[in-house]
């Protein structure tokens, strides 16, 4: 049956207002264009959706730069704030946009691993309280204390650990800290008009590489997830794939020879996260004779990475970060790396046959194409089924960019609906 006169309307209005989120300003003209609509039904949804406060005149187009006809209709970027948080297990970045994505402020803060649960909280909430006001986000505050931000309408939060399905709560589990899973209601409370709403770290990540990153012409692909944890995120038909549990592509734990023992429901030592996690990448470095700092964080591995794939390539570089001005140990060492990962992507693989591997986190984005050309050679010899290897383009921003296009999103959603449902 033909959609009833309101219908019609509402359809339209969503598709002109999605394709000023993908392009930017556009003209009545433009839009008439891209969406096929007849010029009077453009012309109305133009004054709709302006009397609704969601696009205002931003500029104008044209030699002229005059007249009806050049003024640029863009979304009302002020029309709510959104935040968004990766929490790690050694701290939180927030940052602040407006509605359409532009950054507004962004703010990391360390957590101490002693740090006590109320206190862990209370850092991170500050954290983002200040990002909101450095945004020009916050309203007057009652007098009973900062209870009422401006137009903060979502928060997103990326972390790692399962997502109970139903609840949407960040489940228990060993070895993270207690403060992650109190993080969410604590902001719910200090911020009772924005929706909080929390994904998992890897997830978001996945998110971030199909829009905006390694995997924008891809709607089949896995994200491996290579940093101080290891995981994976499965995007099957252009839709993300969690699980009856939760979770899908928690590969940390997967069983895989080479470890020496098996991991248990609890600790994924001895599953692929004892081959692929920083502190295992570090151990390997330093067993080609490679020089690796004290820790074993993303990043500090992610640096033992890059200067490992400069010296392989004979580019020139701190030698101190590899042991000497030799490539031979810096290759090899790449080569035994990509072994590792070969094993745990070539599992993925047998059972999702995706076509596409991208490798993700820090670790992904350091080894860059060098090693994911190494990986993807590796698969080649490992299975029968075609399987391109990709870097990150994101590396360890990716849940951050994907827990803000996540809060984008549901903004918007709720933001854009006919009058009627909001």
């Amino acid at each position: 049956m033909p959609a009833s006169p309101s219908t019609a309307r509402a359809i339209n209005d969503r598709h002109a207002l999605r394709l000023l989120q993908q392009e930017g300003p556009l003209t009545a003209g433009q839009l008439k264009q891209l969406t096929g609509l007849s010029r009077p039904t453009v012309a109305d949804l133009v004054e709709r959706l302006a009397v609704a406060g969601l696009i205002t005149v931003v500029g104008e187009s044209g030699e002229q730069r005059r007249g009806p006809n050049a003024r640029l209709y863009g979304i009302v970027a002020d029309r709510a704030r959104l935040a968004a948080l990766d929490v790690r297990t050694g701290g939180v970045v927030v940052l602040v946009s407006d509605l359409v994505g532009r950054v507004l402020a962004e703010t990391s803060v360390p957590i101490g691993g002693d740090t006590g649960t109320g206190p862990a909280v209370e850092q991170a909430v500050a954290a983002v309280e200040r990002t909101l006001e450095a945004a020009g986000a916050m309203g007057a505050p009652p007098r009973e204390g900062i209870r009422a931000w401006g137009r903060l309408h979502t928060v997103g939060i990326g972390a790692p650990g399962l997502i109970d399905p139903a609840t949407g709560d960040l489940r228990d589990s060993g070895g993270l800290p207690a403060w992650h899973r109190s993080l969410a209601a604590a902001l719910q409370e200090r911020l009772p008009g924005a929706r909080v709403t929390v994904e998992n770290e890897t997830n978001l990540a996945a998110l971030a590489e199909q829009r905006e990153g390694a995997a924008r012409d891809r709607d089949t692909f896995v994200l491996l997830w290579l940093g101080h944890g290891v995981g994976a995120a499965v995007v099957l038909d252009g839709t993300l794939r969690r699980g009856a549990s939760g979770g899908t592509g928690e590969i940390g734990f997967l069983p895989v020879p080479g470890t020496g023992s098996l991991p248990s429901a609890r600790d994924c030592d001895g599953g692929f996260h004892s081959l692929a996690g920083t502190a295992a990448i570090g151990s390997l470095a330093a067993e080609y004779g490679l020089s690796v700092p004290a820790g074993t964080d993303g990043p500090g591995v992610a640096g033992v990475l890059s200067a490992a794939v400069a010296r392989a390539a004979g580019e020139t570089g701190p030698a101190d970060a590899v042991g000497s001005g030799d490539a031979e140990p810096a290759e090899r060492f790449l080569h035994a790396l990509a072994d590792r990962i070969a094993i745990g992507a070539a599992s993925v693989v047998a059972v999702l046959d995706p076509g596409c591997v991208v490798l993700g986190g820090e670790v992904g984005q350091a080894g860059g194409p060098v090693l994911a050309a190494l990986v993807e050679e590796r698969l080649r010899r490992m299975s029968p089924l075609f399987t391109e290897v990709r870097a990150s383009t994101l590396g360890g921003t990716a849940v951050l960019r994907g827990a803000l296009l996540t809060a984008r999103d549901r903004a918007q959603d709720e933001l854009f609906a006919p009058p009627d449902r909001n």
